[in-house]
């Protein structure tokens, strides 16, 4: 995307070159139902805010013209570059993917100034606006064109202090007016675009896997700084053995290597990323999830916003919801010190925000700058001098891989960045339950281990009284299987660092030959596969399914307690269960009423049948007890154990030798 114009100033009368930083896009003909998020309809509408006190205005009956956006007529996409303007109707680009992101530029990068050329045909005019942090809109130019010809526009950087963007609308005249192309520039580098090694982790999803591929072959401008496509494949169905790979590989001209590998996990894959793209040259690793579609233009933005920031930065992609493609997963992560537990950087965040129900311009919060302390690993761009520096991922499977190195890498003065405008689609965690299963004992173990490396409380603030608190939640479930894995993960954490790269390809496997043992782990994907549910007695006056208050929450959890281990199980509940429970009602202030149930998985695609078990209750409770107290009394010494590990665990050193002990001859493309 390196596109070079001049302008001559006139005070000077020199040349500058400008480089293009940002292109306006739209969607491909198989995305259509993501227009909302490329270009938008209707007057150019945003909050209301007091002008006294600059709070919102949240009347909702004055909100009602935002409704007011006419349909986007997808059919007048010419290109993924052109689009056609009705006479009479106006179209904006103040959307997600192309409104310009000018708080993060004048933040992160030492760009002052930028220019909006705008290429069209036909007449009508063009008009430029921008935002404050606030969400309020602020005109700033408008320019008629009467012929074909290219409108440009100096807009400065320096209002954009907390937050921010700049867009464009065009409103036809008389007749069709033509988007030709538009461009976002900044004053050029003067040096060639950095060089990015790109690293697919895939584990049996040969399809998605090709697929992004595919759309990479496609799209010949995302592969002109791609030093190396790199697909680390770690599960038993073959991307090289999908039908189409061989077009696919000679279209990536000779830059795809495959290597075959054990399932080190995401960790073990995503390490091998930055450690090849280290061994090549590249300037950066380009980490991408193997199950999503990519917007391939989100490697260009990552690189040129990387290439231009003032140090070193790891720059990060959004994540779409990929069944539902206008809704946004989350703008920006960071890590509450005190509960250690993702979080969101500031209140007003709605986690999968619709941009079909409220557009960029009419969304406050979207204006603000998000500043974050890890992107997900997803799409993530990182540069290799801060590999070099602070060496690889933490091999711990999956879970809190991404978040620790976010930490590690702000921690030596290496910023992360969640770039507006770059992104892909991902299955979303509605979709998904990851706190239950085999799952749980690496979210578990890692979310522990990353605590006592980076929290910087005395004994992790609340991390260890929460994990007692989800062992509780999971018991009185009748989650056993989880909470054994709980268990053994907070077993591992007492055995220390050294063992972590030992255990890596192996832990999995142990962990699912558990679930033979615990009925709430074995699904059945036919709904008739279990006896009819009936409740010998029904609740209480009809109730026992509310949420205990705070201030009753200890009464009531020793109380229940007391009773799923004093009461026997009663005969008819182990040959039928009391009842059938959907996903979502899986909560567990409802699980802890019956003594059997079968519950859906988050899928959609099974059910497995929980069933109560006093003894199994009572070990596991007494043993996540000793646990959770055992790793709170040694925290200080577990956690100057796992810090002073930690430059030998992520070493270039130590994960070549886990590497060339799970490791295939790699395949070159």
């Amino acid at each position: 995307m390196s596109t070079v114009s001049m302008a001559t100033d006139p005070a000077t009368d020199t040349e500058t070159q400008w480089e293009t930083i940002q292109r306006i896009i739209l969607p491909t003909e198989a995305n259509v139902d993501t227009a909302p998020l490329y270009l938008d309809t209707g007057s150019a509408l945003s909050v209301q805010l007091n002008t006294m006190d600059g709070s919102a205005f949240t009347d909702k009956a004055s909100q009602s013209s935002f409704g007011s956006a006419k349909e986007i007529h997808a059919e007048d996409f010419r290109s993924r570059h052109s689009t056609s303007i009705r006479r009479g109707e106006r179209v904006s680009f103040g959307s997600y993917f192309n409104a310009f992101p000018a708080s993060y530029w004048r933040r992160w990068t030492s760009v002052q100034d930028v220019r909006l050329r705008v290429a069209t045909s036909g007449a009508g005019s063009i008009s430029v606006y921008k935002s404050n942090a606030r969400g309020s809109l602020q005109h700033v130019d408008t320019k008629r064109v009467r012929e074909a010809g290219t409108t440009t526009f100096e807009l400065s950087l320096k209002p954009f202090g907390d937050g921010g963007w700049y867009w464009f609308d065009l409103v036809a005249a008389a007749e069709d007016f033509v988007l030709e192309s538009a461009q976002w520039q900044a004053p050029a580098l003067g040096k060639a675009a950095g060089q990015v090694t790109l690293e697919i982790t895939t584990l049996n999803k040969p399809d998605f896997c090709l697929n992004n591929l595919r759309i990479l072959a496609e799209n010949p401008t995302s592969l002109e700084n791609l030093k190396e496509v790199l697909v680390v494949d770690q599960g038993t169905s073959k991307v090289a053995a999908e039908p189409g790979f061989a077009g696919v590989r000679a279209a990536l001209q000779g830059k795809l290597r495959i290597i075959d590998q054990a399932n080190l996990g995401g960790s073990g894959g995503f390490a091998r990323g930055m450690y090849e793209a280290v061994e090549n040259g590249s300037d950066y690793v380009l980490l991408l999830d193997d199950d999503i579609v990519m917007e391939p233009e989100s490697i260009s933005r990552l690189l040129t916003f990387a290439d231009r920031c003032k140090s070193p930065t790891i720059v990060g992609g959004h994540m779409f919801d990929l069944y539902n493609r206008t809704v946004l997963h989350t703008f920006g992560e960071t890590v509450n010190p005190w509960r250690f537990q993702p979080d969101q950087p500031v209140a007003e965040q709605i986690l999968g925000h619709d941009f079909v129900r409220s557009n960029l311009r009419q969304t406050p919060w979207l204006h603000r700058r998000v500043d974050v302390d890890y992107n997900g690993w997803w799409m993530s761009l990182i540069p290799t001098a801060t590999i070099r520096d602070i060496g690889l991922s933490l091999p711990v499977f999956i879970k809190w891989d991404d978040a620790e190195y976010g930490l590690r890498a702000k921690a030596a003065g290496y910023p992360t960045v969640s770039m507006p405008g770059s992104a892909v689609w991902h299955v979303s965690w509605i979709d998904k339950d990851d706190l239950v299963g085999w799952q749980a004992y690496f979210h578990t173990r890692n979310r522990m281990i990353a605590a006592l490396i980076h929290s910087p409380y005395e004994h992790g603030g609340r991390v260890v009284r929460e994990s007692g608190y989800m062992d509780i939640k999971h018991l009185i479930s009748m989650q056993y299987f989880t909470a054994m894995g709980r268990v053994k993960a907070l077993q591992d954490v007492l055995k220390g660092p050294a063992q972590l790269h030992d255990i890596l390809p192996t832990k999995l496997p142990e962990i699912r030959a558990m679930a033979k043992e615990y009925p709430d782990s074995q699904f059945r994907d036919d709904p008739d596969a279990f006896p009819g549910a009936k409740m010998d007695k029904p609740p209480r006056h009809g109730q026992g399914f509310a949420a205990p208050s705070y201030i009753k929450l200890v009464p009531w959890a020793a109380k229940t307690i007391a009773r799923q281990l004093s009461k026997p199980v009663p005969q008819s509940s182990k040959v039928r269960p009391q009842a059938v429970v959907a996903h979502q009602d899986n909560k567990w202030w409802r699980m802890s009423q019956y003594d059997s149930a079968v519950v859906s998985n988050a899928e959609g695609t099974g059910a497995s049948w929980y069933q109560r078990d006093p003894q199994k209750l009572r070990a596991m409770l007494a043993e996540s007890a000793r646990l959770n107290a055992e790793i709170l009394r040694n925290w200080p010494r577990l956690r100057e154990q796992y810090r002073a590990a930690l430059p030998e665990l992520t070493s270039f050193e130590s994960w070549k030798k886990t590497f060339e002990a799970h490791s295939q001859k790699s395949q070159g493309g």
